[in-house]
């Protein structure tokens, strides 16, 4: 396996303790002109983003816009996502099932938004986020949810229903089994019967929410898989 080197200037913001608007313009202008084309250009935005401690919103934004796009939009199956996308996304952006960095779980939940399919074990990865705020006060939710204790809040609940809404559609009529046991966990992780009267009246609808059954994976019959999703996993 070849040595992977940042080229200029991602060499030298790497190196800076903060990424800042500029460091932003000039990343945009000479090292993603086109934005996420390649593998090398996700390892390259991977790199940066854990190599700088403190990042403006800034980069925020470019780096949830444009791995998403590239995500969902340039690898296959154009437009939406697969078991082989969802095992990716699993495999570079958690420890252990827990996403820890705020940018990478928004990165999630809009992958989620974007895609026209979303693999059930995706929507249960990001639900899972907020059974561990709750249950181990661990990961970027816990972090950025604004507030501790293992009480369902209305923030809490306007998490779950961003989910969902990105991968049931808007009216969340119908719930996957894995989708169903990912709340009921939720429910069990908080302090029982401290969490908020809209948490409450949401559980008791899911008995409403008929649960469709789990859809066959898309076949990539006679297909490679995309690149990135190899290479980078090896690496």
């Amino acid at each position: 396996m070849s040595e992977f080197r940042l080229s200029f200037p991602a060499c030298v913001i790497a190196g800076k303790s903060r990424l800042s608007a500029d460091d932003v313009i000039l990343l945009r202008k000479y090292t993603f002109p086109d934005g996420i084309q390649t593998s090398v250009d996700v390892v390259t935005m991977l790199a940066l983003n854990n190599s700088c401690p403190e990042k403006c919103e800034e980069w925020s934004t470019f780096f949830v816009e444009t791995l998403t796009h590239y995500i969902v939009h340039h690898c296959y199956p154009q437009g939406t996502l697969d078991d082989i996308n969802a095992d990716w996304i699993r495999l570079m952006f958690t420890t252990d099932g827990v996403i820890n960095s705020p940018s990478e779980l928004e990165l999630v939940l809009h992958i989620i938004e974007v895609a026209a399919h979303v693999p059930a074990s995706l929507s249960v990865l990001a639900l899972d986020q907020l059974r561990l705020a709750l249950s181990n006060g661990m990961g970027a939710y816990h972090l950025v949810r604004g507030h501790s204790g293992a009480r369902v809040m209305p923030g809490d609940l306007d998490y779950v229903l961003r989910v969902l809404r990105g991968s049931c559609g808007p009216a969340i009529s119908y719930l996957t089994p894995e989708q169903a046991d990912a709340i009921q966990r939720i429910d069990r992780a908080a302090v029982h019967g401290s969490s908020h009267p809209d948490w409450h009246a949401f559980m008791a609808s899911l008995g409403t929410r008929a649960c469709r059954p789990i859809e066959s994976n898309r076949s990539r019959w006679l297909r490679v898989s995309d690149e990135f999703l190899l290479d980078e996993a090896a690496a």
